[in-house]
């Protein structure tokens, strides 16, 4: 890292975990994308990106939580299986910009969902179906080990879609699972370690200060319809960004 990026990582981690926070989210992708653009060998963005996407994704969820009662069914439903594989997939090493062209493309579809491209249903579906959200923790979570993010871009919007959680459990949900998942993906990238470049913890205080500022304006001061079209903003820029750097 060079140390003439240090003032834009001060402004645009806090930026970034701010507006992740505010929905629930650590902010993984956006911090890959600064990391990899300000100096960072390419062995430490993926660990250090998780390393901040815990510490701000724990704070959103202590805020969010304390809007709305927690699904904690279909949390241990999801996580039990999400933490093994994203374990499994941050032991992986592998090129991941066309995964990372794949995810944008996909997260493309619930932007437009948001945006009422798509025929609005009301109705929960597949609730009763036992297997999907042990499958559904699987694929986000190995998938999320591999490429260093926590998964919320992708939990947030079928959680929705499917009608399994409102706008708010969403957010205290993904949080949490995002949390968890970051965990497992940072001990299998590092395998149990800290990371060596002891420079990269300075990075970790202001994006700590976005995540407070985030979580607490967006659970506790923004209200539902604004975190929605905070979300719909949130992919639609994971999303670009993902397809493009």
């Amino acid at each position: 890292m060079q140390s003439e990026f240090l003032p834009y990582l001060f402004l645009l981690l806090p930026l970034a975990a701010f507006f992740y926070s505010s929905v629930g989210h650590g902010g993984a992708s956006s911090y890959l994308m600064i990391l990899a653009l300000t100096g960072f060998a390419p062995e430490e963005i993926r660990p250090t990106a998780l390393l901040l996407n815990m510490a701000v994704s724990f704070i959103a969820f202590t805020n969010h939580r304390r809007s709305c009662e927690f699904p904690n069914k279909l949390f241990l439903q999801l996580v039990v299986f999400s933490v093994p594989a994203a374990f499994i997939g941050g032991l992986v090493v592998v090129e991941s910009s066309i995964y990372k062209n794949i995810l944008g493309v996909l997260l493309l579809f619930p932007v437009l969902n948001f945006l009422g491209v798509f025929p609005k249903n009301d109705k929960t579906i597949l609730r009763d179906k036992i297997w999907m959200p042990p499958f559904i923790g699987i694929l986000i979570g190995f998938f999320s080990g591999l490429i260093g993010i926590g998964g919320g871009i992708l939990l947030s919007p079928l959680l929705l879609m499917l009608g399994w959680t409102n706008v708010r459990q969403t957010a205290a949900l993904s949080a949490l699972f995002i949390f968890v998942n970051s965990v497992a993906g940072y001990l299998g990238t590092t395998g149990f370690n800290l990371i060596e470049n002891k420079s990269l913890w300075i990075l970790i205080p202001p994006a700590v200060l976005g995540g407070i500022l985030g979580s607490y304006f967006g659970a506790l001061r923004f209200n539902v319809k604004l975190v929605k079209h905070l979300l719909t903003f949130v992919l639609a820029g994971a999303a670009l960004k993902l397809i493009f750097f």
